[in-house]
């Protein structure tokens, strides 16, 4: 693809609140990641990790991803950029949560309606990624669109659904589990943990994403 991801996510990445910025530009690198399936098959999903060295230490960022072959209609805030694949053609790339299609397979990998896939290999599982339900999870079919976007200093807040309503936080700027992920907001239905691999070569695992129920009023 040219420009390639990382060069879209290098040129976005500075203007989102939950960016650490460091001393210049972000020098990227692809740390990690997995991928889920439309079961349409016409999206293109991946929750990809980039490590940022560019400053004091090394900070790597969670960025579901979505690939399209047109404009998402009312999503123009959520687009990264667009690039030229070889065979495709013309991708639009999507922050995947304003995508209901990437929001609806999250909350069906939480319902175990959806496996993750390996981010490189095709057909293929991959158990590293895993889905911790509390009580019934998120109940229902699911939601069909995203309600809300809200970008924070923590990481990214999409609410979902209407009957149940809920809140689906995807953590941006990923924590090992050894150092500790904070407490779980009150009334969560589960969290999301999967690995990642900065440039020393040492594996980390951490949360990805927290569902909790929203507030009844």
């Amino acid at each position: 693809m040219s420009p390639t991801k990382v060069e879209l996510l290098a040129a976005w990445l500075p203007g989102k609140p939950w960016y650490v910025a460091g001393s210049g530009a972000p020098e990227l690198t692809r740390t990690g990641g997995f991928r889920l399936d439309d079961p349409r098959g016409e999206v293109g999903m991946e929750f990809m990790v980039v490590t940022d060295t560019s400053g004091g230490r090394p900070v790597s960022y969670h960025l579901p991803l979505t690939y399209r072959d047109a404009p998402l209609e009312a999503a123009e805030q959520g687009l990264i950029g667009t690039s030229e694949h070889g065979v495709l053609g013309t991708r639009w790339v999507y922050d995947g949560t304003h995508d209901p299609v990437l929001v609806a397979q999250l909350i069906a990998l939480f319902q175990g309606r959806a496996v993750p896939q390996a981010q490189n290999e095709s057909d293929t599982p991959d158990p590293t990624v895993v889905p911790h339900v509390t009580g019934a999870g998120f109940p229902g079919g699911g939601p069909a669109a995203p309600m809300a976007v809200t970008d924070g200093a923590d990481g990214t807040d999409v609410t979902v659904g209407t009957s149940p309503a809920a809140t689906l936080r995807v953590v941006r700027a990923l924590v090992p589990d050894e150092e500790g992920s904070g407490p779980r907001p009150t009334g969560t239905l589960g969290h999301l943990t999967a690995p990642w691999h900065p440039q020393d070569g040492t594996e980390y695992r951490g949360t990805f994403a927290v569902l909790t129920a929203a507030p009844s009023h």
